[in-house]
């Protein structure tokens, strides 16, 4: 089994920044990927940025040019970087990891979520 324990989220003005944490520890094995997702009331969890066990990074156009993805391979840390933020940013964040392989077949894990608020 895997624990995803996320970090950083808050309350924060419009054009403010955060930065949220994500730490894995456990069964881990072979990382495919890591990335954050996030979900708004009444809307569904989409995916905000990603990035491969290659470090090739993936984001949504909502929020790229504004978040930064990163990751410590050695502490198998994930972390985003959240500048200029705007209200519609405002929703739970969520750590996802997915680890693969030929024999032990695909898991995928989920962290418990952030609150990110950005006031207006």
């Amino acid at each position: 089994q895997v624990q995803l324990v996320e970090s950083g989220g808050g309350l924060v003005q419009a054009g403010g920044s955060l930065r949220l944490s994500c730490a894995a520890s456990g069964s881990i094995f072979s990382i495919n990927y890591m990335g954050w997702y996030r979900q708004a009331p009444g809307k569904q969890r989409e995916s905000v940025a990603t990035i491969t066990s290659g470090g090739v990074t993936n984001y949504a156009l909502s929020v790229k040019g504004r978040f930064t993805i990163s990751r410590d391979i050695a502490k198998n840390t994930v972390s985003l970087q959240m500048n200029s933020l705007k209200p519609e940013d405002t929703a739970v964040y969520y750590c996802k990891l997915v680890q693969e392989t030929a024999a032990m077949g695909r898991y995928t894990y989920w962290g418990q979520g952030t609150q990110v608020t950005v006031s207006s």
